[in-house]
Protein backbone atom coordinates (compact mmCIF):
# COMPACT_ATOMS: atom_id res chain seq x y z
CA UNK A 1 0.00 0.00 0.00
CA UNK A 2 2.75 2.39 0.84
CA UNK A 3 4.53 2.03 -2.43
CA UNK A 4 1.11 2.67 -4.43
CA UNK A 5 0.81 6.00 -2.51
CA UNK A 6 4.44 6.63 -3.17
CA UNK A 7 3.63 6.00 -7.28
CA UNK A 8 0.50 7.72 -6.99
CA UNK A 9 1.98 10.63 -5.43
CA UNK A 10 4.95 11.26 -8.04
CA UNK A 11 2.58 11.06 -10.93
CA UNK A 12 0.46 13.73 -9.49
CA UNK A 13 3.68 15.22 -8.67
CA UNK A 14 4.27 15.53 -12.71
CA UNK A 15 1.19 16.31 -13.85
CA UNK A 16 1.40 20.24 -15.41
CA UNK A 17 -2.36 20.92 -15.25
CA UNK A 18 -2.59 20.23 -11.33
CA UNK A 19 0.25 22.35 -11.03
CA UNK A 20 -1.07 25.33 -12.72
CA UNK A 21 -4.29 24.69 -10.90
CA UNK A 22 -2.92 24.90 -7.85
CA UNK A 23 -0.43 27.83 -8.59
CA UNK A 24 -3.60 29.53 -9.37
CA UNK A 25 -5.64 28.68 -6.12
CA UNK A 26 -2.41 28.79 -3.81
CA UNK A 27 -1.34 26.96 -0.58
CA UNK A 28 -3.94 24.66 -0.35
CA UNK A 29 -3.65 20.99 0.06
CA UNK A 30 -1.45 21.15 3.68
CA UNK A 31 1.34 22.91 1.55
CA UNK A 32 1.80 25.36 3.97
CA UNK A 33 3.06 22.65 6.39
CA UNK A 34 6.27 22.24 4.09
CA UNK A 35 6.30 25.63 2.20
CA UNK A 36 7.56 29.04 3.88
CA UNK A 37 4.55 30.99 1.47
CA UNK A 38 4.58 31.97 -1.57
CA UNK A 39 6.90 35.30 -1.16
CA UNK A 40 10.81 35.82 -0.78
CA UNK A 41 10.36 37.99 1.68
CA UNK A 42 8.01 35.28 3.72
CA UNK A 43 11.05 32.92 3.23
CA UNK A 44 13.28 35.90 4.71
CA UNK A 45 10.91 35.93 7.41
CA UNK A 46 10.98 32.44 8.19
CA UNK A 47 15.11 32.27 7.75
CA UNK A 48 15.44 35.15 10.85
CA UNK A 49 12.89 32.60 12.86
CA UNK A 50 15.17 29.88 12.53
CA UNK A 51 18.65 31.03 12.68
CA UNK A 52 16.95 32.35 16.03
CA UNK A 53 16.41 28.93 17.04
CA UNK A 54 19.93 28.16 16.25
CA UNK A 55 18.91 26.29 12.80
CA UNK A 56 21.00 27.37 9.63
CA UNK A 57 18.90 27.51 6.57
CA UNK A 58 18.89 26.16 2.96
CA UNK A 59 16.20 28.27 1.10
CA UNK A 60 15.37 27.14 -2.43
CA UNK A 61 12.77 29.10 -4.94
CA UNK A 62 10.19 26.72 -6.22
CA UNK A 63 9.75 26.05 -10.13
CA UNK A 64 8.55 22.83 -11.80
CA UNK A 65 8.13 23.60 -15.26
CA UNK A 66 10.46 26.04 -16.72
CA UNK A 67 10.07 26.54 -20.61
CA UNK A 68 11.02 29.24 -22.45
CA UNK A 69 14.64 31.44 -21.66
CA UNK A 70 12.41 34.13 -20.07
CA UNK A 71 11.43 32.37 -17.49
CA UNK A 72 14.92 30.63 -16.82
CA UNK A 73 16.50 34.05 -16.83
CA UNK A 74 13.71 35.42 -14.37
CA UNK A 75 14.03 32.57 -12.22
CA UNK A 76 17.61 33.02 -12.00
CA UNK A 77 17.18 37.30 -11.16
CA UNK A 78 15.08 35.85 -8.46
CA UNK A 79 18.28 33.85 -6.92
CA UNK A 80 20.17 36.86 -7.63
CA UNK A 81 17.58 38.66 -5.54
CA UNK A 82 17.30 36.71 -2.66
CA UNK A 83 20.91 36.24 -2.21
CA UNK A 84 21.35 40.07 -2.06
CA UNK A 85 18.56 39.53 0.55
CA UNK A 86 20.38 37.42 2.57
CA UNK A 87 23.89 38.80 2.56
CA UNK A 88 22.04 42.45 3.32
CA UNK A 89 20.16 41.13 6.28
CA UNK A 90 23.13 39.07 7.57
CA UNK A 91 21.35 35.79 7.78
CA UNK A 92 22.50 32.22 8.09
CA UNK A 93 20.80 30.65 4.88
CA UNK A 94 22.50 29.17 1.77
CA UNK A 95 20.51 28.89 -1.92
CA UNK A 96 19.70 25.71 -3.46
CA UNK A 97 18.63 25.44 -6.94
CA UNK A 98 17.59 23.11 -9.94
CA UNK A 99 19.20 23.21 -13.08
CA UNK A 100 16.06 22.46 -14.96
CA UNK A 101 15.09 25.70 -13.17
CA UNK A 102 17.65 27.60 -14.80
CA UNK A 103 17.06 26.51 -18.10
CA UNK A 104 18.72 23.21 -18.72
CA UNK A 105 16.37 21.55 -20.41
CA UNK A 106 16.14 24.28 -23.06
CA UNK A 107 19.34 24.68 -23.86
CA UNK A 108 22.60 23.89 -21.82
CA UNK A 109 24.58 26.85 -22.50
CA UNK A 110 21.61 28.96 -21.05
CA UNK A 111 21.49 27.26 -18.01
CA UNK A 112 25.61 27.57 -17.51
CA UNK A 113 25.36 31.20 -18.14
CA UNK A 114 22.77 31.52 -15.52
CA UNK A 115 25.10 29.88 -13.18
CA UNK A 116 27.57 32.23 -13.89
CA UNK A 117 25.53 34.81 -13.10
CA UNK A 118 24.49 33.62 -9.93
CA UNK A 119 27.86 32.37 -8.87
CA UNK A 120 29.40 35.56 -9.41
CA UNK A 121 27.32 37.32 -7.21
CA UNK A 122 27.02 34.69 -4.63
CA UNK A 123 30.80 34.03 -4.31
CA UNK A 124 31.12 38.40 -3.64
CA UNK A 125 28.07 38.07 -1.12
CA UNK A 126 29.60 35.09 0.70
CA UNK A 127 26.54 33.03 0.22
CA UNK A 128 27.23 29.19 -0.93
CA UNK A 129 24.80 27.62 -3.54
CA UNK A 130 23.75 24.38 -3.82
CA UNK A 131 22.47 22.43 -7.29
CA UNK A 132 20.00 20.14 -6.36
CA UNK A 133 20.03 16.53 -8.05
CA UNK A 134 16.98 15.76 -9.85
CA UNK A 135 15.70 12.29 -11.41
CA UNK A 136 18.17 9.73 -12.81
CA UNK A 137 17.86 11.56 -16.26
CA UNK A 138 19.35 14.47 -15.52
CA UNK A 139 21.96 13.27 -12.95
CA UNK A 140 25.28 12.90 -15.84
CA UNK A 141 24.37 16.11 -17.47
CA UNK A 142 23.78 18.30 -13.44
CA UNK A 143 27.32 16.27 -12.13
CA UNK A 144 29.22 17.46 -15.56
CA UNK A 145 28.27 20.79 -14.94
CA UNK A 146 29.21 20.99 -11.25
CA UNK A 147 32.16 19.49 -12.09
CA UNK A 148 32.87 22.50 -14.95
CA UNK A 149 31.59 25.19 -12.21
CA UNK A 150 33.41 24.17 -9.56
CA UNK A 151 36.59 24.37 -11.44
CA UNK A 152 35.90 27.80 -11.08
CA UNK A 153 33.78 28.67 -8.27
CA UNK A 154 34.48 27.32 -4.48
CA UNK A 155 31.04 28.51 -2.92
CA UNK A 156 28.64 25.42 -4.71
CA UNK A 157 27.99 22.19 -3.89
CA UNK A 158 25.51 19.60 -5.03
CA UNK A 159 23.74 16.41 -4.03
CA UNK A 160 24.17 12.46 -4.20
CA UNK A 161 21.31 9.82 -3.99
CA UNK A 162 21.34 6.58 -2.27
CA UNK A 163 18.77 4.92 -4.19
CA UNK A 164 21.16 4.99 -7.35
CA UNK A 165 23.09 1.88 -8.79
CA UNK A 166 25.63 4.68 -9.77
CA UNK A 167 26.24 6.77 -7.51
CA UNK A 168 28.91 5.08 -5.71
CA UNK A 169 30.89 5.66 -8.27
CA UNK A 170 30.04 9.31 -8.48
CA UNK A 171 31.92 9.68 -5.02
CA UNK A 172 35.14 8.25 -6.54
CA UNK A 173 34.85 10.93 -9.62
CA UNK A 174 33.83 13.60 -7.40
CA UNK A 175 36.48 13.13 -5.06
CA UNK A 176 39.08 15.39 -6.78
CA UNK A 177 37.31 18.20 -6.64
CA UNK A 178 36.67 17.99 -3.12
CA UNK A 179 32.84 18.56 -3.35
CA UNK A 180 30.93 19.66 -0.34
CA UNK A 181 27.95 17.16 -0.82
CA UNK A 182 24.58 16.89 0.55
CA UNK A 183 23.79 13.20 0.57
CA UNK A 184 19.98 12.44 0.50
CA UNK A 185 18.02 9.14 -0.47
CA UNK A 186 16.29 9.99 -3.29
CA UNK A 187 12.48 11.37 -4.06
CA UNK A 188 11.84 10.54 -7.86
CA UNK A 189 10.38 7.39 -9.36
CA UNK A 190 12.95 5.55 -10.93
CA UNK A 191 13.30 2.16 -12.81
CA UNK A 192 15.10 -0.72 -11.06
CA UNK A 193 16.92 -0.75 -14.01
CA UNK A 194 19.21 2.35 -12.57
CA UNK A 195 18.02 2.26 -8.44
CA UNK A 196 17.42 -0.16 -5.73
CA UNK A 197 14.17 -0.92 -5.50
CA UNK A 198 14.19 -1.71 -1.63
CA UNK A 199 14.73 0.29 1.40
CA UNK A 200 16.96 -2.06 3.27
CA UNK A 201 18.98 -1.66 0.02
CA UNK A 202 19.17 2.43 -0.38
CA UNK A 203 19.51 2.41 3.35
CA UNK A 204 23.10 0.53 3.17
CA UNK A 205 23.96 2.18 0.39
CA UNK A 206 23.31 5.45 2.49
CA UNK A 207 25.36 4.42 5.30
CA UNK A 208 28.26 3.27 2.45
CA UNK A 209 27.97 7.02 0.86
CA UNK A 210 28.17 9.00 3.65
CA UNK A 211 31.02 6.84 5.31
CA UNK A 212 33.20 7.19 2.22
CA UNK A 213 32.42 11.03 1.72
CA UNK A 214 33.50 11.78 5.30
CA UNK A 215 36.34 9.60 5.81
CA UNK A 216 37.28 11.17 2.22
CA UNK A 217 37.84 13.98 3.91
CA UNK A 218 35.34 16.26 2.31
CA UNK A 219 32.71 18.33 3.95
CA UNK A 220 29.19 15.67 3.86
CA UNK A 221 25.47 17.38 4.56
CA UNK A 222 24.08 14.48 6.04
CA UNK A 223 20.29 14.77 5.04
CA UNK A 224 17.77 12.63 6.65
CA UNK A 225 15.00 12.49 8.71
CA UNK A 226 15.65 8.55 9.49
CA UNK A 227 16.58 8.24 13.14
CA UNK A 228 18.93 4.85 12.04
CA UNK A 229 20.70 7.09 9.73
CA UNK A 230 21.29 10.01 12.20
CA UNK A 231 22.34 7.49 14.58
CA UNK A 232 24.67 5.38 12.16
CA UNK A 233 26.20 9.45 11.63
CA UNK A 234 26.40 9.87 15.03
CA UNK A 235 28.68 7.29 15.75
CA UNK A 236 30.57 7.35 12.90
CA UNK A 237 32.16 10.99 13.52
CA UNK A 238 32.57 9.52 16.90
CA UNK A 239 34.41 6.78 16.14
CA UNK A 240 36.98 8.45 13.54
CA UNK A 241 37.08 11.71 15.57
CA UNK A 242 35.40 14.05 12.44
CA UNK A 243 35.44 17.27 13.16
CA UNK A 244 31.78 19.06 13.72
CA UNK A 245 32.79 21.49 11.23
CA UNK A 246 33.21 19.32 8.52
CA UNK A 247 29.50 17.91 8.62
CA UNK A 248 26.15 18.64 9.26
CA UNK A 249 22.76 17.26 9.25
CA UNK A 250 19.89 18.68 7.17
CA UNK A 251 16.27 18.32 7.35
CA UNK A 252 13.05 19.70 5.28
CA UNK A 253 10.87 22.34 6.62
CA UNK A 254 7.95 20.82 8.83
CA UNK A 255 9.29 17.52 8.94
CA UNK A 256 10.06 16.47 12.56
CA UNK A 257 10.82 20.06 14.11
CA UNK A 258 11.19 18.69 17.58
CA UNK A 259 14.08 15.94 16.40
CA UNK A 260 15.51 19.01 14.85
CA UNK A 261 15.32 21.10 18.22
CA UNK A 262 17.40 18.15 19.37
CA UNK A 263 19.91 17.53 17.70
CA UNK A 264 21.20 21.36 18.03
CA UNK A 265 20.83 21.03 21.61
CA UNK A 266 23.27 17.89 21.26
CA UNK A 267 25.46 20.18 19.86
CA UNK A 268 25.47 19.52 16.12
CA UNK A 269 25.02 21.70 13.04
CA UNK A 270 21.51 21.46 11.54
CA UNK A 271 20.25 22.85 8.53
CA UNK A 272 16.89 23.38 7.84
CA UNK A 273 15.87 23.32 3.99
CA UNK A 274 13.05 25.84 3.10
CA UNK A 275 11.16 26.26 0.00
CA UNK A 276 8.97 29.12 -0.87
CA UNK A 277 6.96 30.33 -4.30
CA UNK A 278 4.13 29.55 -6.06
CA UNK A 279 4.85 26.59 -7.98
CA UNK A 280 4.71 24.08 -4.70
CA UNK A 281 3.16 21.63 -6.02
CA UNK A 282 5.40 19.36 -7.17
CA UNK A 283 7.33 19.66 -4.23
CA UNK A 284 4.68 18.75 -2.20
CA UNK A 285 3.30 15.81 -3.61
CA UNK A 286 6.68 14.52 -3.35
CA UNK A 287 7.33 14.94 0.26
CA UNK A 288 4.36 13.13 0.85
CA UNK A 289 5.57 10.64 -1.41
CA UNK A 290 8.38 9.84 0.74
CA UNK A 291 6.39 9.68 3.58
CA UNK A 292 2.47 8.68 3.54
CA UNK A 293 2.12 9.62 6.85
CA UNK A 294 2.05 12.95 5.90
CA UNK A 295 -1.46 12.38 4.02
CA UNK A 296 -2.95 13.05 7.09
CA UNK A 297 -1.15 16.66 7.47
CA UNK A 298 -2.40 17.21 3.66
CA UNK A 299 -6.36 15.90 5.25
CA UNK A 300 -6.23 18.24 8.03
CA UNK A 301 -5.01 21.36 5.68
CA UNK A 302 -8.01 20.78 3.00
CA UNK A 303 -10.55 20.18 6.25
CA UNK A 304 -9.17 23.52 8.02
CA UNK A 305 -11.56 25.57 8.13
CA UNK A 306 -10.30 29.50 6.80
Amino acid sequence: MEQLLRNFFLFLGKNRRLTVLAKKYGMMFGASRFVAGATLEGALKTIHELNAQGFSVTIDHLGEFVDNEREACDMADHCIQAIEAIADRGLDSQLSLKLTSMGLDIDRELAISNMHRILKVAQKRGVFITIDMEDEPHCQITLDIFKELRAEYDNIGTVVQAYLYRTVDDLQDLNPYHPNLRIVKGAYKEPPEVAFPDKRDVDENYKNLVTIHLLQGNYTAIATHDEAMIQFAKKLVAEHQVPKDRFEFQMLYGIRPERQKQIVEEGYKMRIYVPYGEDWYGYNMRRLAERPANVAFVLKGMLKRK
